[in-house]
């Protein structure tokens, strides 16, 4: 009984009906309005688990789920069950909730990462060769269709041929006997066509009367000459309606063979509707998911920003003000909560607040609240809001906040609740202790939250006696709660504040009211010095509340900001680094043309040098154009960082001495420089020191230049490093073997193979005693064409082979 009058204290059929109005079917709805409480957690979380799923289809599919086609057919349903036999527009109902239901699953079905739904239909049968023989034997209008049967379509072929002999004949009577007819009409009376003649004329046109006209000027004859033709009508006519019974018969019998596989398929589109009903609700509310939590694991109650569901539909269908939402955020060691302050202030749409939300969440609905939304499963929610006087049983309003407090107690207690292990249910009181002594209904209101602090997990109690306040000093369960009142306007603002006890204001808002101020005056009189002074202390609590609101307030406002900033910057360098990748790409392809056209130009040069005989000025040419093609497709080499130089005063670290020391000296050649720390001075090497900053030294370059003036002996023998301005390649034509020839006449073939050259020439003279090599380099050193020479590079033969570079 409790739990009924819960439900309706907080108006949940009103919340039932608003969410009627979102579904697509009428058993959705009707299922909406007559909404089932789960009594078990994880039906709940089933529940809403199907509206997560279907908030997500109504979101990625247009238009969302469609539920085009499905009907109630459960009267149906039970009526071919007792074989009974159904109607064409109730076959015909059945055929387009199959197809309906159908192309329900297959939606679902086509949709990723949906796996309760899917599992939901996977089971439902929807038998098109039922659907098909239906729309077969029925046509649109719900009528059985000549096709259904051959014995059906010859009866109404002959069913037209009496109708138009008939109809043949009454026109060539009316066209005979004009004087006698009323007008030329052909009409019915029953299932007998007759036509209207004039009562004065009837023995004109012997036959049949079957109806007067009001006047009785007019008798509706059936002519003796159609009379056995309209027999034989009737007798077609009832043999029709016969083989029309008979065809749905067949196909109720059909039905009721798989009508229990029809009833859950009925339920199955029925649980979908619900869930699709409370999936646009809760978008329509602007809700978010609820979190089940377990306060016993010290977890916390969170509803930021709760907006009471009904005031929201107030608000945008009936003109209602504005919603105030209310933050809820409870610890886990919190069992009772005393919201105190001014009447008309919220505190009972506090209560009921709660109460809905906590029951919106057990039925699978969202939340009305900002997430995060973490709200405990409650077994029970029990309500004693409003004023239960009555007249009729004689009950006082205190009476009658008794009566209902004592059968919440009763449900408590069939749950064996111990202070240790509380019931998971949440209690909501009004006013608790009012309509009598005030002593006595604050010791009572005392009493009544202790022991709910034992029996209930959360316990939200609402009170104007100021010896509640206290509870929280007294017992870490109990916390303090007040509706705030701005004092500059004389009214509440129906706003939460956690932590501090309200004032009931109750002389303010008098004032506000009109009461005279003289009446207003005298009443402060009479309030005690402490009751005055715990006044002012609250009132300077929420002047601080205030303050610190105003600097999160700000604080969130920064942050906002800060986020909006971070956000800006880490887009714009993603779009860097996407424009660095895309540059990188273009860069690798520009290189990797390069490299095929410069393969193909290579290819062109060696394919000129194979074909014919190949001279020194080929090789020349070959050459150029190599170097030519390494101009154009190689890039430049890479600028060296600059390092660090020291210079003299410098200050230097010496890592392998861990000192410190001063420059005194520029380096020299082979890289040494003088450096002082303290009274000694030494020279140290440029790679051993580095800056203070932790720069290492540049060394200096050694480039052993290749000396072409004077030729002296000495120099002859010296190989140069460095390398050749242009590309030179080694053929047969620019290569000569001197080995095993006496100096004297290797001259000679070094005189002819120099004068003959254009490029560099590669002389093969060996090892041996080195007498061949030494004659070699004498020539070449006095020679006006040599502008220098040098070993060969080590894979041409290295110190047994001499490169000449002739000018």
């Amino acid at each position: 009984m409790i739990q009924s009058e819960t439900l309706e204290l907080l108006e949940w059929s009103r919340l039932c009906q608003h969410l009627s109005t979102f579904a697509a079917t009428k058993l959705g709805a009707t299922a909406a309005r007559n909404l089932q409480i789960p009594q078990s957690q994880k039906q709940s979380e089933e529940l809403l688990a199907q509206t997560q799923e279907a908030y997500k289809l109504e979101n990625s599919l247009t238009g969302g789920l469609s539920f085009e086609g499905i009907q109630d057919i459960g009267d149906s349903l039970a009526r071919v069950q007792r074989q009974g036999i159904l109607a064409g527009e109730e076959l015909l109902a059945i055929a387009t909730t199959l197809a309906g239901t159908r192309q329900l699953r297959r939606a679902i079905d086509n949709q990723p990462d949906v796996p309760v739904l899917s599992a939901l239909v996977a089971d439902i049968r929807t038998y098109p060769e039922i659907e098909q023989e239906i729309h077969r034997c029925i046509d649109e209008r719900g009528q059985v269709s000549d096709r259904a049967s051959t014995t059906l379509s010859n009866i109404r072929s002959s069913l037209r041929q009496i109708r138009s002999q008939i109809t043949q004949k009454l026109q060539n009577i009316l066209q005979r006997q004009a004087n006698a007819v009323q007008e030329q009409l052909i009409t019915k009376r029953g299932d007998r066509f007759v036509i209207p003649v004039k009562a004065p004329q009837k023995d004109a046109i012997p036959g049949i009367v079957h109806d007067t006209s009001t006047s009785g000027a007019t008798l509706y004859v059936e002519p003796n000459s159609v009379v056995s033709l309209g027999n034989q009508l009737r007798q077609l006519t009832v043999k029709e309606q016969a083989e029309e019974t008979a065809i749905r018969r067949q196909l109720s019998e059909q039905i009721a063979a798989v009508a229990p596989d029809l009833e859950y398929l009925l339920s199955v589109a029925t649980i979908l509707d619900l869930a699709c009903a409370r999936a646009r609700y809760s978008y329509w509310l602007k809700a978010n998911p609820p979190r089940f939590i377990q306060r016993s694991e010290g977890e916390t109650i969170t509803l930021r920003q709760l907006h009471h569901p009904l005031l929201v539909w107030q608000f945008a269908h009936e003109q209602g003000a504005a919603v105030v939402p209310i933050d809820l955020v409870i610890k886990p060691q919190i069992r009772v909560v005393t919201i105190t302050g001014p009447n008309t202030g919220g505190k009972t749409v506090t209560l009921k607040t709660l109460g809905l939300a906590a029951l919106m969440a057990k039925v699978g609905l969202f939340v009305p609240a900002r997430e995060p939304v973490e709200i405990p499963w409650f077994d029970q929610v029990l309500a004693d809001i409003g004023d239960e006087q009555s007249l009729q049983q004689s009950l006082s309003t205190f009476s009658g906040h008794i009566r209902r407090i004592s059968r919440i107690i009763d449900a408590l207690a069939n749950g064996n609740s111990t202070p240790k292990t509380p019931r998971p249910s949440l209690v909501l009181l009004d006013e608790v202790g009012a309509g009598t002594d005030p002593a006595e209904g604050s010791a009572l209101a005392i009493a009544l939250l202790q022991y709910l602090a034992d029996r209930a997990q959360l316990s939200i109690a609402t009170t104007h006696f100021g010896e509640l306040k206290a509870l929280k000093y007294q017992d870490e369960r109990f916390e303090n709660a007040s509706v705030e009142f701005d004092e500059e306007s004389l009214s509440p603002t129906y706003r939460l504040l956690w932590g501090i006890p309200g004032r009931s204001n109750a002389l303010t808002i008098a004032q506000r009211l009109g009461l005279k101020a003289e009446v207003i005056e005298q009443a402060k009189t009479k309030i005690g010095g402490a009751s005055e002074d715990v006044n002012q202390v609250i009132a300077g609590l929420e002047a601080q509340r205030r303050l610190q609101e105003t600097k999160a307030a700000e604080a969130e406002k920064l942050l906002q900001q800060v986020q909006r900033l971070y956000s800006e910057v880490s887009q714009k360098a993603a779009q860097l680094q996407e424009r660095e990748a895309q540059l990188r790409q273009q860069q690798e392809q520009s290189i990797q043309q390069a490299l095929v056209q410069a393969k193909g130009e290579i290819a062109q040069v060696i394919r000129r040098l194979q074909q014919g005989s190949t001279t020194a000025q080929d090789a020349q040419q070959a050459t150029n154009a190599l170097t030519q093609i390494a101009k154009k497709h190689l890039p430049p080499p890479p600028k060296p960082k600059p390092g660090f130089k020291p210079q003299v005063g410098d200050r230097v670290r010496i890592p392998r001495l861990e000192q410190t020391a001063e420059v005194i000296g520029a380096p020299n050649e082979d890289g040494e420089l003088t450096v002082r720390f303290g009274i000694m001075k030494m020279s140290v090497k440029l790679e051993d020191i580095e800056s203070l900053d932790g720069q290492k030294a540049e060394p200096i370059a050694s480039q052993r230049q290749v000396k072409e003036t004077p030729r002296s002996s000495n120099q002859q023998d010296s190989p140069t490093t460095t390398p050749p301005s242009a590309l030179a390649i080694r053929t047969s034509q620019n290569t000569i073997d001197l080995r095993g020839s006496r100096v004297a006449d290797a001259e000679i073939v070094l005189e002819r193979a120099i004068a003959q050259a254009q490029g560099p020439l590669w002389i093969i003279h060996g090892h041996g005693t080195g007498k061949l090599r030494q004659g070699v380099h004498a020539f070449l050193q006095q020679n006006p064409r040599v502008s220098r020479f040098e070993p060969a590079a080590p894979e041409d033969g290295g110190t047994g082979v001499t490169v000449a570079y002739i000018e």
